[in-house]
């Protein structure tokens, strides 16, 4: 399993992101969270920026794994790969 704490980029009231945080704490997963509707303007715009230069788009959950896999709306299966569980 990922050794690193996972960042997720998530909306406080998305159902997904909600859901995405379940499942990483569940499986016992070290993760931060930040709810990107409740970040400041500028680090908001740093965490889009972050999403951009890696290829993806802010749409949320965001996840990123081992600093360089970005998944985006990951469903449990793609997860389970990508953390090795």
């Amino acid at each position: 399993m990922i050794g690193n704490r996972v960042p997720l980029y998530a909306i406080s009231t998305c159902p997904w992101c909600k859901k995405a945080k379940r499942f990483l704490a569940n499986n016992e997963v070290e993760y931060y969270y930040v709810d990107v509707d409740l970040a400041s303007r500028e680090d908001y715009d740093e965490i889009v920026k972050d999403i951009h230069s890696r290829g993806g788009r802010d749409v949320y959950p965001t996840i990123i794994v081992d600093n360089t896999i970005l998944l985006t709306n990951p469903d449990e299966k793609k997860l389970k790969q990508i953390l090795d569980l």
